[in-house]
């Protein structure tokens, strides 16, 4: 494996430093498997933001950009408060009690966070947490106090612990659910999944890892009593590269297969779907930010092979219900400046190279990856481009987002890649993408079309030359005399309202015009216009330079 590396290195140098061309060659006809599109799951901390005027237009852009429904996940739909929006808060009042102890059912904020979703064509993908103040354990204090730069000591509070009744806190989840069946009907229920709780093994979650346990198995069997057919897991824990998040996985599988039931008295415990998070852990490195791809693809290979290792568990879906560079989407990058990639095109171009990776651990491992989730939203009140991890900033989108619209333009079987610049998951996975750039490719085919990703990421977010690509495609149709080619970019000047802004001198308050100008500028655009090229005999050439921190997307349609 080391001298492999070292070989690929090797080679790296000669055609970085000559700037010779990047061979890739797609061989269209040879199937590796379905694409299915796993790319489109997001959430966020701030529920209260998904109903706002930019909120919701991000909502629809999302749900847009897909040709299946994407699957929006949230903090707090349970939290007790007015609906007021906070960094890392947000509320909904879901459930108070009266002066007797009766529960108090108001679904009317969780109704409009929800309908947001359903209304664009998204799917909810409903996190149940956190505890509303009238169950929680220890209610007082209960409403966070942190900003960004803050320590954490004051941020888990009274919504953070155990219920002091598992009964009603049952109750509550079968209202709610039943209450969602009777609003938006029963086949509309049925295709949203249903996750309990938010990372229990650290301090989301005041209580042991059985007491986790038993609140999974009283949701779980409120979730089913309500809906039989609907879809319920967990747990949503941390980086299973860390032993002990680890541990806390295999604890709850275990008990999941055979531990005593809490709510049933049973052994085991429903369970259709698994889901852990992934991520991973930028840092400043001589006076610029230095990725650490590798950590979150630890992540996933641990995470996988934990599944992997429960046959009674190994062919059930799996969502990594957060799967970022880094663990803090409300730390911005003027306070944290290890979060600085955020803006610009590194941060798409790090999605890319994820991506891939992430589909062929799937792929080795044998497991049935179902979704890998984007915890980046849109922050209310904030300035232009404050960097935090967000898909766009005052109704402007970031170049990010037009990673995931190139995404949704690829469709049917993915096909073989070979990039002789191409790094690979295993030396992804060993020591991430230090030394040279990773310049790899992902495609697909479906009937008519024909669909090649091809990006340059490197974890150091430093400048670097542009390379020439010569990308050879053999097995089209040879009844397709010609084919229609359209060129994606995304770059410094392409598909990105960061350059833009800033070559208007990065204005906090942009006029009308400025504002439209961003706006437009953050929308994907085409390197070059359309146009016709010959089949030549079931094959085609297509030259193009692509400098670092860049994603093409080149279309082929007959």
């Amino acid at each position: 494996m080391r001298s492999a590396t070292l070989i690929l290195l090797c080679q790296f140098a000669t055609i970085i430093s000559a700037q010779q061309t990047v061979e890739i060659r797609v061989d269209a006809s040879e199937k590796i498997g379905s694409f299915r599109p796993v790319w489109n799951y997001f959430g966020y901390d701030e529920p209260n933001y998904t109903y706002t005027k930019n909120g919701a237009k991000l909502i629809h852009e999302l749900a847009a950009s897909s040709q299946t429904p994407v699957h929006i996940r949230t903090h707090n739909l349970l939290t007790t408060g007015n609906g007021t929006p906070a960094l890392k808060f947000g509320s909904t009042d879901a459930y108070t009690e009266d002066s007797s102890g009766k529960p108090v059912y108001d679904w009317r904020i969780v109704d409009r966070i929800l309908q947001t979703y359903v209304q664009s064509g998204a799917k909810p993908f409903v996190e149940i947490g956190f505890m509303p103040k009238a169950l929680s354990m220890r209610p007082d204090p209960y409403v966070p106090i942190w900003k960004p730069g803050d320590k954490f000591d004051r941020y888990y509070v009274g919504w953070s612990h155990p219920p002091n009744s598992y009964e009603k806190w049952g109750d509550l989840v079968y209202e709610w659910v039943k209450h969602s069946v009777g609003k938006y009907g029963k086949s509309e229920v049925e295709s949203w999944n249903w996750e309990v709780w938010n990372e229990p093994n650290i301090a989301y979650w005041h209580g042991t890892p059985d007491e986790y346990n038993k609140l999974y198995d009283y949701t779980a069997e409120a979730v089913k009593r309500a809906l039989p057919s609907a879809r319920i897991g967990g747990p949503g824990s941390t980086s299973p590269r860390d032993p002990k998040a680890a541990a806390f996985l295999k604890q709850f599988l275990e008990h999941c297969s055979s531990g005593k039931n809490y709510a049933t008295q049973t052994a085991g415990a429903p369970l259709d779907f698994i889901s852990f998070h992934a991520k991973g852990q930028p840092e400043v490195f001589q006076q610029h930010v230095r990725m650490s791809i590798s950590q979150e693809i630890r992540d996933v290979s641990q995470g996988f092979a934990i599944v992997g290792s429960f046959e009674k568990f190994r062919n059930l879906p799996i969502v990594l219900t957060e799967a970022d560079p880094d663990g803090c989407a409300a730390c911005s990058a003027r306070v944290y400046p290890q979060n600085g990639y955020r803006n610009g095109t590194l941060y798409p171009a790090y999605e890319a190279a994820a991506m891939k990776s992430i589909l062929e651990l799937a792929d080795r491992n044998q497991v049935n990856l179902l979704g890998v989730l984007t915890w980046a939203f849109e922050f209310e009140d904030q300035p232009y481009f404050a960097g935090f991890r967000t898909l766009a900033t005052n109704g402007v989108d970031k170049p990010v987002l037009n990673f995931f619209r190139m995404a949704g333009l690829m469709n049917g079987e993915r096909v073989q890649v070979q990039s002789a610049a191409a790094l690979g998951s295993d030396a992804i996975l060993a020591s991430g993408v230090r030394d040279f750039p990773d310049i790899d490719a992902l495609a697909t085919r479906s009937e008519h079309k024909l669909s090649i990703m091809v990006w340059s990421y490197q974890d150091e977010d430093t400048t670097g030359p542009v390379v020439p690509v010569n990308l050879s495609i053999s097995a089209l149709p040879s009844d397709a005399k010609r084919l229609l080619l359209r060129h994606y970019r995304i770059d410094q000047d392409h598909s990105n309202a960061f350059t833009a802004w800033k070559q208007m001198g990065s204005p906090q308050n942009p006029t009308a015009e400025e504002q439209s100008k961003l706006e437009a500028s953050g929308q994907l655009q085409l390197l070059e216009s359309p146009r016709w090229i010959d089949n030549q005999a079931g094959s085609a050439n297509i030259r193009f330079t692509l400098p670092r921190e860049a994603i093409s997307l080149i279309e082929l349609s007959w």
